[in-house]
């Protein structure tokens, strides 16, 4: 990702009427750490409910993916340091059946980190990571190898837009994938919402301190003079819609430039930082029939909090 690039789109989110900052820009290396400690602290329940499904229930999901006596590739969206996904990768790799792995990241930093991962412990296993957005890369990973792809989108990464953006992205993954190809994706559940909100407004302050970085980031990268002091992490939760989202709010009225573009902040004033979107099972399924895909298996943890769905492109 250029620097002109992102001082664009902070630019552009920024002067809107109703200001944003692209989640994107999040994980930078200090925010690859603190997204590792945010999955492990009390409060947020994703990570550890993930990691029981692919801990506990490995072979059922390996199970459903193989049975064609076939070499399959692993290609992950967001892998983060591949700490859930790791499972799966080890139980496929004891079936012989696994051809590449094949990590997609915007960090080059989580890229060349995994690199040195699987070199130790799968010194045997072709190993192609790409740095760039997942749908400008995708075609370039899927041409990688004729292997059958199984694309892994977990966490949440499946969950951070708007219900309307999230189908129009797994519909266009559908297209891109070649038919008998599958995809693991994951999908937070709707739940108590006291429950969802403490995990996005965590007692230890991790959640704050990464969208905090992002100014941060900002100041190191783009020339930015914020005074991180003078904002404030804020996140909230709809039962209904089921819209988790955080905001940076402004403590006071302030100016800020970056470069020599000026912007104004309001006290009070909000700027949407991330949306993580939950769902019930009827609606996932409605999603993969409306994207193009069959829904082959539902994994859920055993409190029902989160859910990893096996969907296959017809």
């Amino acid at each position: 990702m250029g620097k002109e690039q992102f001082y664009q789109d902070v630019i552009n989110g920024l002067c809107s009427r109703q200001k944003y900052l692209l989640s994107k820009y999040f994980y930078d290396a200090e925010g690859d750490l603190l997204f590792q400690k945010i999955m492990g602290c009390e409060d947020y329940y994703p990570t550890r409910c993930e990691m029981e499904i692919l801990t506990e229930q490995t072979q059922n999901i390996v199970c459903s993916v193989l049975g064609r006596d076939e070499k399959v590739d692993i290609l992950e969206l967001g892998p983060g340091d591949a700490t859930k996904s790791i499972h799966l990768i080890r139980k496929m790799d004891q079936h012989g059946e696994l051809g590449s792995y094949i990590p997609i990241d915007i960090s080059p930093h989580i890229i060349k980190l995994l690199k040195e991962k699987f070199q130790k412990e799968f010194p045997h296993l072709s190993f192609y990571g790409i740095s760039g957005e997942y749908f400008n890369e995708l075609p370039n990973a899927i041409s990688h190898s004729e292997n059958r792809k199984v694309i892994l989108l977990l966490g949440g990464n499946a969950c951070n837009y708007q219900p309307e953006t999230t189908l129009n992205m797994l519909k266009k993954l559908n297209g891109i994938m070649k038919k008998g190809d599958m995809a693991l994706i994951g999908f937070d559940l709707k739940k108590d919402p006291r429950i969802i909100r403490a995990a996005y407004f965590d007692r230890d302050g991790f959640t704050s301190r990464f969208n905090l970085n992002l100014l941060s980031r900002i100041n190191r990268e783009l020339g930015g003079d914020f005074v991180i002091e003078n904002f404030t992490h804020y996140a909230c939760y709809d039962p209904q819609t089921g819209a988790c989202k955080s905001f940076l709010i402004s403590e006071s009225d302030q100016e800020v430039f970056i470069r020599d573009e000026r912007i104004s902040f309001g006290k009070g004033e909000p700027v949407f930082m991330e949306i993580s979107q939950k769902y019930d099972l009827h609606t996932i399924a409605h999603i993969a029939e409306e994207s193009g895909f069959v829904q082959k298996d539902v994994f859920t943890d055993r409190k029902n909090y989160f859910s990893d769905v096996l969907w296959q492109k017809a």
